[in-house]
């Protein structure tokens, strides 16, 4: 799933989520991809009819338009599209006028459930639970002294659970031989690692459908003796993906071992981000093949020389077509938030909004048509907010620099 579509989707939710309804006027419909459409109608038929029980005039008017239209949708479709499909309806307010809308959306996963709801604001939990970071994987740094386990979820680490061993140093005490004491240390070696598997077993087991892979960090051998002697759960076992030198197994390790596995998790967003921005920073500081600031990535876009689009998934800006009712003149504009009144240069007529794009979207269709590679970049992660708070938002690596 591209970035560009999540974004899209993201956007989609913060929009719906904005709008506010009278009463219990806003209905969200969840359709999974195996219901029945037919079945769909009929309930809502029923709804229809006990809608026209509401007492107030202004509701019920509202309740009865908005299934309605839904049911007029409806009759688009034979079945479900592949992902099923949520439909809003009903009257929102927006810059303190009342508008109604029916919109379907096409979600990114499955819908997980069949779900009619009346309300004074649309109900988008689950749609909210699919932008959630699905790439998941299990930490475990380790020496003979101490052990912590935690979880790389997206671009954040967590740490899961913290253990230290009982395992006695390399010097036996007086009076014992060298032979028992060897042994009782490699017993306390094996309960300490035994240890570690049951709290990491206790951490992982209820991800395990979700961890795309566990990576072991430490010295050696102490990273190989755990992973030969099998202390995870068998389910775990098999999702082990890398061992790693690390230099430290407190929480810091887990941070290492992230590092260090760089090469194994190449497509994490943690580590892609990291590498484009240091490669665009290096662009900068030589005066290379960067740019940045909406205007200058405009330029180069509209010539061909962008190689990597970078921008923000937190830029909230739309590029808006005016156009004077009077001459017929049109202008674009980058705005922030709402809308902003323009007059007319020639005449001094207040200019009309004739069309309005989020900018990360038209930026992303300008820079594929010239076969750039758009990547939009999270503000979660410290090269993510960077792009943002430094460099606007919009920035770019460059095929060629003009003169």
């Amino acid at each position: 799933m591209t970035s560009r579509i999540m974004y899209e989707f993201k956007r989609k939710l913060e929009e719906l989520e904005r709008y506010k309804g009278r009463g219990t006027e806003l209905i969200t419909l969840y359709i999974p991809p195996d219901k029945n459409i037919a079945d769909v109608s009929n309930q809502l038929r029923s709804e229809l009819s006990q809608a026209e029980n509401i007492k107030s005039k202004q509701t019920r008017t509202n309740v009865i338009a908005g299934l309605e239209a839904i049911l007029q949708r409806l009759k688009m479709f034979r079945k479900p599209p592949e992902n099923g499909m949520v439909i809003v309806s009903g009257v929102i307010e927006e810059n303190g006028k009342e508008k109604r809308i029916t919109e379907i959306i096409i979600p990114p996963e499955p819908v997980p459930l069949y779900k009619y709801h009346c309300d004074s604001k649309f109900y988008l939990e689950p749609l909210k639970d699919m932008l959630k970071e699905k790439k998941l994987y299990g930490l475990i740094v380790l020496d003979r002294r101490e052990a912590t386990i935690g979880l790389l979820k997206g671009k954040r680490i967590e740490v899961l659970a913290y253990t230290t061993s009982m395992v006695p140093g390399k010097h036996r005490q007086g009076g014992q031989s060298a032979l028992r004491f060897e042994r009782l240390r490699e017993i306390a070696i094996h309960e300490f690692y035994k240890k570690v598997g049951e709290k990491a077993n206790n951490a992982f087991l209820q991800y395990k459908d979700e961890l795309l892979g566990i990576l072991i960090g430490g010295p050696s051998p102490t990273k190989e003796e755990f992973y030969k002697g099998e202390y995870l759960h068998y389910e775990l076992q098999k999702k082990i993906v890398g061992l790693f030198d690390v230099g430290y197994t407190d929480e810091s390790g887990l941070y290492e071992l992230v590092e260090k596995a760089e090469d194994t998790l190449q497509e994490l967003d943690l580590i892609r981000e990291k590498k484009l921005m240091n490669r665009f920073l290096k662009e900068v500081v030589k005066d290379g093949l960067a740019a940045y600031g909406e205007e200058e990535i405009r330029r180069y876009l509209n010539i061909g020389a962008v190689d990597i689009l970078l921008l923000s998934e937190g830029l909230r800006l739309e590029r808006v077509k005016y156009r004077c009712p009077q001459c017929r003149k049109e202008i674009e504009v980058t705005i922030r938030d709402g809308d902003k009144k323009i007059l007319c240069e020639k005449d001094g007529f207040e200019m009309e909004i004739v069309d309005r794009r989020d900018v990360v979207l038209e930026l992303s269709e300008l820079a594929e048509k010239t076969g750039a590679k758009v990547e939009i970049l999270s503000t979660e992660s410290e090269e993510g907010a960077m792009l943002l708070n430094a460099f606007g938002g919009i920035a770019a690596i460059l095929r060629f620099k003009p003169r």
